[in-house]
């Protein structure tokens, strides 16, 4: 296999919703039955045709391949190795509907768990595996594509989720032994890879990817063993293609040892997450017989490489390695497509960027380089220099008031009174019964509001016509929660076109992308803006709406911000300074609104959380670094207001379990989590931490188009009920509402009401 050709450049993988989001609309198309499987089809295989053609060539030496997905690259993996849930194949649903089902849910079958992939926004769906999983390749889809590629005379490097990343992810399904782990099934799933690899190597595949992120995070010596175990495994097999593995998020730590010693041709690593990585891989044993795979462009972030340090890290392997290649540090899936397209941009700022197209040129450009000498693309270095230079040298992007004030702080500005006295009062203040239902903020996003924005964001509609439609949408969503009988009210929030893009276009320091789409979750897109200077707030930016909305009503109504560690985790933030100083500054900006919004009246206040597990390092020796700067920023912005004031947070799609003790610091009074896919299972793991505030998980989950009905909400409360006291439990779906229907939500939450009342009767409680 030593003769095979390298891998060169490459990147690990590419955006796939489409540069126009082509695939979001043909996936919502599809479900909503306005075109059949075959338009879907086609708009998929136009997408992957696209990005090969593209990836060829811009220059790379190595295309990959099967990185493109209808939903999720995990949920693929499942799928291609027989391993979905039996409630979704026994629904005698197509191939396609089947692998749709368990993404969004059936009747009588609730969807798979979704949450976060390892640090990022991305969203994965939860393997569930147990003692009767059986493995076997039921799929074709890597070889599929490597054919329909080499159709176009590109010959592609099939991409794979790695096997023990595949287990490591997975959660037992129900009824399993509690004494189950994922790890027993690796010999079973190593037999369906070797399958798998050997008709690749059939069919004439060179190389396969297999991505192990799972070993950026701690893990233990069985773990390492079982590395070990496969790869060793993976590398005897005789009729294989040669083999890279990829692993991103972090520093592998002794799992870079293990790989290095196995007998696989390739080893892909993040150099960028974890700089530190480089001189100990250099003196790995082993490394000499691989070819290392340099990740030195940024997948994640969308700052232009400093190419001058990208040189020097890559350039240190040579001599120690047998080759040198240089890729990303993980797939492009979590940048935008082309930066060019965002024409608004002022040039400057423009020209310190780079998307998923520029990030391919400079993965080009740097192997070239590395290849050839600095002399032979010396013009093209030239220019990265002077753009790095003339950020570096931007003065303009310091705000001496906002570190003034930042300066002048002190703990107490960060502290509120016990939690007990707060409940007292707040209680007295808003008299809410016991269960209280509310909402996690945003109502469902029209056709009519969205063209509405959109009108006046292109001039169509003067500022007076816009303010009258959303005032319009407001008073309906507050009437319908009003019929409803919900107890603590929302605006619906239609003037909001994304809950981090909506404060950043009103902060000084951020800049709002017109076109920078990126993939959160199936057809689910998000366009981070771009942080790249100080941050404050000019002006109220949420005021006059909430306030309207409590004019229209009795019930109090939430004022409705995001908190700053998720206005962090969801945008692209300057790499030029601290984390924690930047998520400061946010927070007093955020601190700014609340004070505003409870002078304006507005007695609770939710503050969005929902990216706190997301930011948590993968390593748990810097968990304490970033819970000391992310709880005290939000403890920053929430605090320094009446103890009658009650301040809500929500979280969703998280494993909760390592920040229990964050979720507890940040001492908000409510906290809503979602725990509908789960089952309530966090509750558990809250009422063993001794959390004592109020918890409103969620009772059914939005991202399924399935209506709960009254039993199963009731069921979750009861359920809830098990760890809280009905003193401390609020009744909320899972998460905000803007991605579903009304003819969803009104039975949704019709029900979710209705099982409220239910369940307040039988514990004896009037519903107030």
């Amino acid at each position: 296999m030593s003769q095979r050709t390298r891998i060169g450049t490459t990147v690990l993988g590419y955006p796939r919703i489409g540069p126009d989001r082509e695939l979001k609309r043909a996936l919502e198309g599809y479900w909503s039955g306005r075109i059949d499987e075959s338009e879907l089809v086609t708009t998929g295989r136009k997408l992957r045709q696209d990005t090969w053609r593209e990836l060829a060539e811009a220059g790379l030496d190595s295309v990959p391949s099967n990185t493109f997905s209808y939903y999720d690259q995990v949920l693929d993996t499942a799928a291609l190795f027989g391993a979905l849930p039996e409630r979704f194949t026994r629904l005698g649903l197509s191939e396609l509907d089947t692998y749709f089902a368990a993404a969004r849910g059936a009747p009588d079958a609730p969807p798979m768990e979704m949450t976060k992939w390892f640090d990022t926004n991305y969203h994965y769906l939860v393997p569930e595996l147990g003692p009767e999983t059986r493995f076997s390749v039921a799929g074709g889809k890597p070889l599929d594509e490597y054919r329909e590629a080499r159709a176009l005379g590109i010959t592609t490097r099939p991409v794979l989720v790695g096997p023990l990343t595949f287990l490591l992810l997975a959660k037992p399904a129900d009824g399993t032994p509690d004494d189950f782990e994922s790890l027993r099934l690796l010999e079973p799933l190593l037999q369906a890879y070797a399958e798998l690899l050997r008709t690749l190597h059939d069919e004439g595949v060179e190389w396969v990817q297999l991505d192990e992120p799972a070993y950026a995070a701690d893990r233990t010596d069985a773990e390492l063993e079982a590395l070990a175990r496969a790869y060793q495994a993976l590398g005897e097999l005789q009729h294989r293609p040669a083999i890279m593995t990829a692993g991103y998020f972090g520093d592998l730590g002794d799992a870079l040892g293990v790989l290095a010693r196995s007998p696989i041709e390739a080893l892909a690593v993040d150099l960028v997450s974890h700089p530190s990585a480089v001189d100990r891989l250099a003196s790995v044993s082993g490394v000499q017989e691989k070819e290392i795979v340099a990740g030195v462009v940024d997948g994640r972030n969308i700052w232009r490489t400093d190419v001058d340090a990208a040189l020097s890290k890559a350039a240190t392997f040579l001599g120690s390695a047998r080759h040198v290649g240089v890729s990303t540090s993980c797939s492009l899936l979590h940048v935008p497509y082309d930066v060019n397209a965002e024409t608004h941009l002022g040039e400057r700022l423009r020209s310190w960027l780079a998307f998923a197209r520029q990030k391919v040129d400079e993965v080009v450009l740097l192997g070239t380089a590395l290849r050839e000498g600095t002399d032979a693309v010396a013009d093209r270095l030239a220019s990265a220099r002077a753009a790095a230079t003339d950020r570096a040298n931007a003065t303009d992007l310091r705000q001496h008031r906002v570190r003034a004030r930042l300066e002048a702080l002190r703990p107490e500005h960060s502290r509120r009174s016990d939690y007990a006295e707060r409940a007292k009062a707040q209680q007295a203040a808003l008299g809410l019964p016991e269960l209280p239902s509310t909402t996690i903020g945003s109502f469902p996003q029209t056709s009519e509001v969205r063209k509405t924005r959109a009108a006046y964001r292109a001039g169509r509609i003067t500022e007076e016509e816009y303010r009258s439609a959303m005032r319009a949408e407001i008073e309906r969503v507050i009437r319908l929660q009003e019929d409803l009988g919900i107890d603590v009210l929302v605006h619906g929030e239609p003037e909001r076109n994304d809950m981090v893009q909506y404060f950043a276009e009103q902060l000084e320091g951020f800049a709002a992308t017109e076109y920078g789409w990126v993939q959160s979750y199936g057809s689910r897109c998000v366009r981070p803006p771009v942080l790249y200077g100080d941050v404050s707030r000019p002006s109220a930016m949420t005021v006059d709406w909430t306030s309207y909305a409590q004019s229209l009503t009795d019930r109090p109504v939430k004022g409705m911000l995001t908190g700053p560690v998720t206005i962090l985790a969801w945008s692209f933030v300057r790499d030029d300074q601290p984390m924690a100083e930047t998520a400061r500054q946010v927070a007093l900006a955020i601190r700014d609104e609340v004070h505003d919004l409870e002078s304006a009246g507005i007695r609770v206040i939710q503050v969005d959380e929902p990216a706190l597990r997301e930011l948590l390092p993968l390593r748990s020796a810097e968990h304490k670094a970033y819970f000391d700067w992310a709880v005290e920023s939000f403890r920053l912005a929430t605090s320094g207001i009446s103890d009658a004031t009650q301040i809500h947070t929500h979280m969703c799609y998280s494993e909760f379990g390592d920040i229990l003790p964050a979720i507890d610091a940040i001492d908000a009074d409510v906290t809503s989590i979602e725990a509908a896919r789960s089952r309530m299972e966090v509750l558990d793991d809250l009422d063993a931490a001794g959390f004592a505030r109020g918890v409103g998980p969620g009772v059914y989950d939005i991202h399924s188009p399935q209506v709960p009905d009254v039993d199963k909400v009731s069921e979750q409360l009861e359920l809830a009920l098990n760890a809280v006291s009905g003193q401390r439990l609020w009744v909320n779906p899972d998460c905000g509402l803007k991605t579903r229907g009304y003819d969803e939500v009104e039975p949704a939450l019709r029900n979710l009401v209705t099982a409220a009342h239910q369940v307040r009767a039988r514990r004896g409680v009037a519903s107030g």
